[in-house]
């Protein structure tokens, strides 16, 4: 029948045709270690009225999320902050991986990885299974959380997705790293914080 919704649902993932597109490093890579890959996305999360942007930034490995982000912009502000809290919290990752989005090509964003020696990859165009793990996060979090709730407000849906996030993290063992939680595998195999200069 070819039914489809006539709202319009909000494009996370534009394009900056004048900022610098960056290679993709992960081809064929083995990541066996927390700290040697991060990625990031973001996702819509729908409202009693409206929506709001979360962004999250996992480490690739353990698919522990190491800071998260709402609002209700697209500025590149809320993702350089997360960026920000999650290497002063965990230290810097040889690799970051994130899609083509203005906001990961931004001039912020690409200063915060560069002063750290961060090396830079990002997904080819609407090659949306180079960042599958953190498809999986948002698939998980919207089934399990943000459509049961239907948030009146940000700071509901902050409360929402930060108890969310928690028991991903710290309770809810991952089928990759067997019985650990994303917190344990993170803990169980992390050299020590490599510290930007």
């Amino acid at each position: 029948m070819r039914l489809v919704p006539i709202y319009q649902e909000p494009n996370t993932s534009k394009k900056h045709p004048q900022h610098k597109i960056w290679p993709y490093l992960l081809r064929n890579m083995v990541i066996d270690r927390p700290n040697q890959v991060w990625c990031a996305d973001i996702t819509y999360i729908p409202m009693r009225r409206g929506f709001l942007y979360l962004v999250a930034i996992m480490d690739w490995y353990s698919r522990k999320v190491l800071s998260w982000r709402l609002s209700n912009s697209m500025d590149a502000d809320f993702c350089v902050e997360a960026l920000k809290e999650a290497i002063a919290k965990h230290g810097a990752p040889e690799i970051f991986n994130s899609d083509q989005g203005s906001q990961f090509t931004s001039g912020a964003w690409i200063d915060v990885l560069t002063d750290a020696k961060i090396k830079i990859s990002m997904d080819g165009k609407g090659a949306w299974r180079d960042n599958r793990m953190i498809e999986r996060l948002w698939r998980s979090l919207k089934y399990e959380c943000v459509y049961l709730n239907a948030f009146e407000t940000g700071s509901d849906a902050r409360a929402g997705i930060g108890k969310w996030m928690t028991y991903d993290n710290s309770e809810r063992p991952h089928s990759t790293h067997g019985l650990l939680t994303p917190d344990e595998a993170y803990a169980s195999k992390t050299q020590p914080m490599r510290i930007a200069a």
